[in-house]
């Protein structure tokens, strides 16, 4: 049976469900909750407490639009612009025009975001690249935690298990090649301990982010890529994973400072905050028509711009003309983060630089959210639906969670099947040392940050080749030595799809290749993992997503 998968204890216990969700965020809560409601059987894995992935840290908040005289067509334009040249027409079409009403059940559901105090309607406000006030937010820039209270509390209600602590391990799948479940390590807490498997005829990837790739991220620790690195195992094809965002402001700690660092949302500068250089000017007045608010990718190339041309090791955000009380009410967590590292954003500009946020790219899906395995769904940030191309708009995030989400469960619904005999993958692959962790995150901020070239990838690309030649089957398995594994494969699926990439576009940034070129890359790169664990990179012959068909470009 084809796939690879990572060397552990056999399991010690099983589960049986109709549908297994691996994630707890917005996306997987919601497909948990809309196959529940459907009369399913639903597990969902976490690998903390509920409340722990990347929605919780969510900040700015969640964009449709909701406003007079806003349009699902002008939500389009302007996630259209943000993509580069790479978004599929038709999944932001769907994206934008089911969002508004996912948005309502949401609200149905339980989330409360902030209204006026007259009118009683959802207050909006804007951010990067949206012509438009479309972003609704709680708790002033709480949004993701009222969205994360909402939905666990409804999936308890609702009675869903919910196994927590909990690494996912690799897919199983039976004779056909179709998912029947995933093997799953609990860490020491729980109904259940160690190794064990949730057979089910759905696996749901809602996994999230892997920004721990880098040494800065926004994404808390758990965001390690387990969920793209189990699909690559199993055989799943993963797309445009170069396109990594990187948030412009988040708050500089220092230049030694690695792990998770405190966003500074781009709600801020929605709100009229200005970035300037260490004399005061505004820098990017002049680089584009939206200023401060343009998309993600030029403000964070316009910071790196004036670090390089100035010497500095950061910029500032300035917003002390809010006062005091805008800061209380608007900003609560930003604030107080702030002061808890010695800043007070009420009286002194707030020291900000680039740091990993987003991967716009994951494994492929199509608009019903199936990957390339059958049986095996992706939403969230695991998934490369189309929708965000080269750079994912401000606050598209929990939206394409939610929607997508939504078209999983009915798939699902339409579609079930029970979960097969599961078929043992016999080919193991070996396992890294939990401190090669360190080693791909240095290699990676190095030379697959902000700002690359080929020889800066190519040192990337000879750090990761060591550390796998390093690999050792004789490693103690574990839940360190499988998240540095699962790390080291997304990283080198990132580097070769950088490499392959000659161009600059959205938030992949060549310095040696500092042009957009459509007449040669407006295509997506496709990676696959062979069962000798190198890698297949392709690309598609047209800008057309999901691909049709792949012509071979490059082998790494």
């Amino acid at each position: 049976m084809s796939g690879i998968r990572l060397a552990s204890p056999a399991p010690g216990w099983s589960v049986d469900a109709d549908v297994v969700v691996i994630g707890s965020g917005v996306a997987g809560l919601t497909v948990a909750l809309r196959c529940a409601a459907g009369g399913a059987n639903v597990a969902v894995v976490t690998k903390a407490r509920p409340d722990d992935g990347s929605t919780r840290w969510a900040q700015g908040g969640i964009a449709a639009a909701l406003g007079e005289g806003d349009t699902p067509e002008q939500h389009l334009d302007d996630t259209l612009v943000a993509g580069a040249g790479l978004c599929d027409e038709e999944a932001v079409r769907t994206l934008v025009t089911e969002g508004p009403d996912a948005v309502r059940r949401l609200i149905a559901t339980g989330a409360r975001f902030d209204t006026d105090a007259v009118t009683g309607e959802v207050l909006l406000t804007r951010e990067g690249g949206h012509h438009r006030r479309r972003i609704a937010h709680a708790g002033g820039d709480a949004t993701g935690a009222e969205i994360s209270r909402a939905l666990v509390t409804a999936v308890r209600d609702a009675g869903i298990r919910i196994i927590e602590h909990a690494l996912v391990l690799d897919l199983l799948k039976d004779s056909d090649g179709r998912a029947a479940g995933v093997l799953l390590h609990v860490m020491g807490e729980g109904q259940h301990d160690g190794v064990g498997a949730v057979r089910a005829g759905a696996v749901v990837l809602a996994t999230g982010g892997m920004g721990q790739v880098f040494s800065a991220t926004t994404n808390p620790s758990v965001s390690t890529g387990d969920g793209v690195a189990l699909a690559l195992r199993a055989g799943a094809e993963v797309s445009d994973l170069e396109f990594v965002q990187f948030h412009p402001t988040v708050l500089w700690l220092g230049p030694d400072a690695e792990g998770q660092q405190p966003l500074v949302s781009e709600a801020v500068r929605g709100e009229g905050a200005h970035l300037v250089d260490a004399d005061g000017v505004r820098f990017m007045a002049g680089q584009h028509e939206l200023a401060e608010l343009a998309p993600r990718d030029i403000v964070a190339k316009g910071i790196m711009r004036r670090m390089q041309e100035t010497g500095a090791e950061h910029m500032y955000l300035d917003a002390r003309h809010f006062g005091a009380t805008m800061w209380a009410e608007r900003f609560p967590t930003i604030l107080a983060a702030c002061r808890a590292h010695g800043i007070d954003p009420v009286t002194e500009p707030v020291p900000v630089a680039p740091a990993a946020h987003y991967a716009s790219g994951g494994v492929r899906t199509d608009l019903r959210g199936r990957t390339t395995v059958p049986g095996l769904y992706a939403c969230g940030e695991v998934a490369c639906t189309g929708v965000h191309g080269a750079n994912r708009l401000a606050s598209n995030s929990l939206l394409e969670g939610l929607v997508f989400a939504e078209r999983i469960a009915a798939d699902i619904a339409a579609a079930h099947r029970p979960a097969g005999e599961y078929v043992p993958v016999t080919t193991v692959g070996r396992l890294v040392e939990p401190e090669a962790r360190f080693a791909v995150q240095r290699a990676m901020t190095a030379g697959a940050g902000v700002l690359r070239s080929r020889e800066s990838l190519e040192r990337a690309a000879a750090e990761l080749a060591r550390i796998e030649e390093g690999a050792d089957k004789s490693v103690e398995p574990g839940t360190d030595a499988w998240e540095a594994t699962n790390l080291l494969l997304v990283a080198r699926v990132l580097v070769a799809a950088a490499l392959l990439r000659e161009e600059t576009r959205g938030s992949h940034w060549r310095e040696d290749r500092p042009d957009r070129d459509d007449a040669a890359w407006r295509r997506h790169v496709l990676v696959t993992l062979r069962p000798d664990r190198t890698l297949a990179v392709s690309t598609t012959t047209t800008a057309a997503f999901p691909p049709s068909a792949a012509a071979p470009r490059s082998t790494a």
